[in-house]
C-alpha cells in the first residue's frame, strides 16, 4: 500500500475540483491511483464541510449540502471577492444568487408556505375553470359542424345531387 505526500494529494484533489472537475475515472488512469482511494479522498473532504461536487461536471449538479455550503461561503464576501471565488470553484455569481434564493425559500415559515400553495391552488382552479370552459365551447362548435355536415348530406341524398358546392 503506497502512501501519499500531502502535497501531491492536494494537487489530486484539486484536478477533481472546479474548475477542472476531472472524473474519478479519467484522474485515476491519468495518475494510476485506485479510483476507490479517490473516491475516499472526496469523501472526507465532503464530510469536513468542504464545497465538493458531485460526479457531474455541471455546478447545477452539486449536491444541496455542496450549495448549501458555497451559499454559507460567500454569504460575507464582496463582489470581487465573490467572483474571485466562482472562477476558482467554475462557478458563476448568478447560480450563487440562485442557490441563496432556493435557500430562503426553503426556509419560509408553515404559514407562509400554507399561504403559497392555497395562492397556488386557487390559480390552478381559475386555470381549470377556464380550460373547461374553452373545451365546451370546441365541442360544441364540433357538434354543430358534425350536423351541418349531416344535413348537408341528407339533403344532398334527398336532392340527388352528388355535387358538394351546392
Amino acid at each position: 500500500m503506497s502512501s501519499y505526500s500531502p502535497e501531491r494529494k492536494a494537487a489530486l484533489i484539486n484536478k477533481l475540483l472546479p474548475p477542472q472537475n476531472m472524473s474519478v475515472a479519467k484522474l485515476s488512469r491519468q495518475e494510476g491511483i485506485a479510483p476507490a482511494t479517490l473516491y475516499a479522498w472526496r469523501s472526507k473532504l465532503k464530510a469536513g464541510g468542504a464545497v465538493v461536487p458531485g460526479n457531474k461536471n455541471s455546478a447545477d449538479n452539486w449536491s444541496g449540502e455542496a450549495k448549501f455550503a458555497a451559499v454559507l461561503h460567500t454569504a460575507t464576501l464582496s463582489e470581487i471577492e465573490l467572483s474571485e471565488y466562482c472562477r476558482s470553484k467554475g462557478l458563476y455569481p448568478e447560480q450563487i444568487a440562485a442557490w441563496r434564493q432556493a435557500c430562503i425559500t426553503g426556509q419560509l415559515s408553515a404559514q407562509a408556505q400554507r399561504q403559497a400553495e392555497r395562492e397556488q391552488a386557487r390559480a390552478d382552479k381559475k386555470r381549470i375553470v377556464e380550460l373547461e370552459r374553452d373545451l365546451r365551447r370546441k365541442d360544441k362548435a364540433l357538434a354543430e359542424t358534425a350536423a351541418i355536415l349531416v344535413l348537408r348530406k341528407k339533403m344532398n341524398a334527398f336532392w340527388g345531387s352528388d355535387n358538394e358546392d351546392v
